[in-house]
């Protein structure tokens, strides 16, 4: 039975909005009891390690993936793997450095180290940018991408049976989007979400973010399966792929406009070490953690899911191209499409009733999962950064906790009425594009702020600050500046383009920001007590194991160069070099493990979390190999 001329079925729309329901009324009971600070903002630091891992993967992993780098993957191709990849080098670096940090000092935000360790400007400039980027540049696209996906699937099949009747021809026409069903979609997602959040704290957004992170995979491994199988499997799209676009390199030029290889390997990781490092919505998860060992297993097994969406969101895009060149030839179809019609045209046809509605429920479960976690964030950072600190320091934790509800209850509605004034439902605009590249601007600065400040204890309050305001100056003016100075000369030209790709310009703006910081901190005077607030000043590190560490990083880079050298002049093949590399990895991190048991922590070998992290990291650098 059809509804509207929709294909969806009445058990779609009942698997759907039951699944909504659902989630809303779990959350309701999940925190239903809190009554302090810590149990609202933190959800009384007793998460287990399932519980970490669940909602760092369910916030991490939203419409981003299942939509925008599906859309990605077939517009562009394979090299969007880098954003899951290179992923991991963030997640052990907040496993084993910056938390270790974050939990000694027990701290709510992470804005609070930097006022520690540097001063309340530090703070206030963090937690501004923080806000920014939660409302602003994350939580306004998400309700976009997903009220237009959802409502993609109600189009009347009348209206695609017109525009595909006029694919190829002059007077071609593109599927359009109901406005009003839109507007409801953004409303009815923020109510879902801002009712559980409000209510629950932070344990019903971990609570939720599980079942999330389940229905998300679940109807992500669906369509990624009739995607496949409408092509004959993983090989035969890799075979299709070299006869045809050949969108599976991983690696493209370095002049390419929008994922040049040089990009990847330098300013995508200066994203990745503030995403994983110095994010107040997904630290904030492995803060909660009942203990640091729960914290690192939680992370590592996130991870290791993580490296899954190369192949269920960004190799489906890219069989989806193949699928729509087939079934749809002539027809325009732009990347954000490509998740819903993939719905329309490959998953409904295999007629099992609520299929569509289960996958549609974890597409709203991603973006609920991640909006959640957002408006949590940004709540605490505002309640104990400006709140609590200048507003009302004297607050009780009743008050408190009525300020954050209300913050949350504000910021809900304010991005949902936001997102409908701001986005066009109907835009060709890559959502993925629009997040990385606002990001990307605002923090270099900061992530150079957190580093500095942990790594030297000659870094001053002034450095901290400098290197935050450079970040932010030097982001938004390089890329422009390279446009009418070396974008014009033949030499650069031939390099970067003869525009700057926005990841180059976060890395310039990462080591302008270091510079700054070292110089302004030179011509200041360090504070003895702040200067303790480091590595090694709080025992997370000795000077001998920093130096070890250090060493390890330097090395392993150098025979990731070599091996990438072999390669390019073919004296290896892709494989050998995966192998060689993955191996040399695990043995970093193995190697810790073995010496510190035969030093006396004792124990199984298969229980440390090292060996295991070293997994994770070899398997990610197999990948960055095998896939050239």
């Amino acid at each position: 039975m059809e509804n509207s001329g929709s294909f969806l079925t009445t058990l779609d729309f009942v698997v759907f909005f039951g699944s909504l329901l659902g989630v809303m009324l779990l959350g309701l009971w999940a925190g239903r009891r809190e009554s302090s600070t810590e149990e609202f903002f933190l959800a009384g630091r007793s998460v287990r390690w399932w519980g970490v891992a669940g909602s760092i993967f369910g916030s991490n992993i939203s419409a981003n993936h299942m939509v925008g780098m599906m859309g990605v993957g077939f517009s562009l191709g394979f090299a969007e793997s880098h954003f899951e990849i290179t992923a991991i080098a963030g997640l052990l670096l907040m496993c084993y450095c910056f938390l270790p940090v974050y939990r000694k000092l027990n701290i709510y935000t992470l804005s609070d180290y930097l006022s520690r360790r540097y001063d309340d400007k530090s703070r206030v400039a963090y937690s501004v940018i923080m806000i920014l980027i939660i409302t602003m540049v994350m939580m306004l696209p998400a309700f976009y991408i997903g009220s237009r996906s959802v409502n993609f699937l109600l189009v009347d099949q009348a209206h695609i049976n017109d525009v595909l009747q006029s694919a190829g021809g002059e007077s071609a026409k593109t599927i359009q989007i109901n406005k009003t069903y839109y507007i409801i979609g953004v409303l009815i997602m923020a109510l879902v979400t801002g009712v559980y959040t409000i209510v629950g704290g932070l344990k019903a957004v971990i609570v939720t973010d599980v079942l999330q992170s389940v229905l998300m995979l679940l109807g992500a491994l669906i369509v990624a399966w009739f995607t496949f199988g409408e092509i004959g499997g993983w090989d035969q799209m890799r075979t299709l792929d070299r006869e045809g676009e050949d969108l599976m390199h991983l690696y493209l030029p370095s002049d390419h406009p929008k994922r040049p290889w040089s990009g990847m390997l330098s300013g995508l990781m200066i994203l990745h070490f503030y995403y994983w490092g110095a994010n107040q919505f997904i630290v904030q998860r492995a803060l909660a953690a009942k203990s640091d060992k729960e914290a690192r297993v939680g992370i590592i097994t996130a991870g290791f899911v993580k490296l899954l969406i190369p192949f269920i969101s960004i190799g489906t895009g890219i069989a989806a191209y193949y699928v729509f060149s087939k079934k749809l030839p002539g027809v325009e179809i732009d990347g954000d499409t490509a998740f819903p019609l993939l719905l329309r045209e490959v998953v409904a046809p295999a007629g099992i009733a609520g299929l569509v509605g289960l996958v549609a429920a974890g597409l709203i479960g991603a973006i609920l999962s991640s909006v959640d976690s957002m408006m949590n964030s940004a709540a605490t950072l505002i309640t104990f950064d400006i709140y609590k600190r200048y507003i009302n320091p004297d607050a009780d934790e009743k008050q408190l906790i009525k300020i954050g509800r209300i913050l949350i209850g504000v910021m809900v509605t304010g991005c949902a009425l936001l997102t409908i004034a701001v986005f066009d439902p109907n835009t060709k605009q890559l959502f993925f594009n629009y997040v990385a590249s606002h990001q990307s601007k605002l923090v270099g600065g900061v992530v150079v702020a957190f580093a500095v400040g942990m790594l030297w204890k000659g870094a001053t309050a002034a450095g901290g600050f400098a290197s935050i305001v450079t970040g932010v100056v030097v982001s938004y003016a390089i890329v422009p500046l390279y446009g009418v100075t070396l974008g014009k000369t033949e030499f650069f030209s031939g390099l970067f383009g003869t525009n700057l790709n926005f990841f180059h310009g976060v890395f310039v703006a990462a080591i302008c920001a270091a510079i700054a910081n070292v110089i302004v901190s030179k011509l200041t005077q360090p504070d003895s007590e702040k200067s303790k607030l480091t590595f090694i000043g709080l025992g997370i590190f000795t000077e001998s194991s920093m130096r070890s560490l250090l060493l390890k990083v330097g090395l392993s880079l150098v025979v990731y160069a070599v091996l990438g050298l072999t390669m390019w002049k073919e004296i290896l093949s892709p494989v050998v070099a995966a192998v060689i590399g993955s191996l040399w990895t695990w043995g970093m991190f193995a190697s810790t493990a073995i010496k510190a048991n035969g030093q006396g922590e004792g124990g199984n070998l298969l229980k440390d979390d090292r060996v295991w992290g070293g997994l994770l990291a070899a398997c990610a650098v197999f990948m960055l190999f095998y896939f050239k």
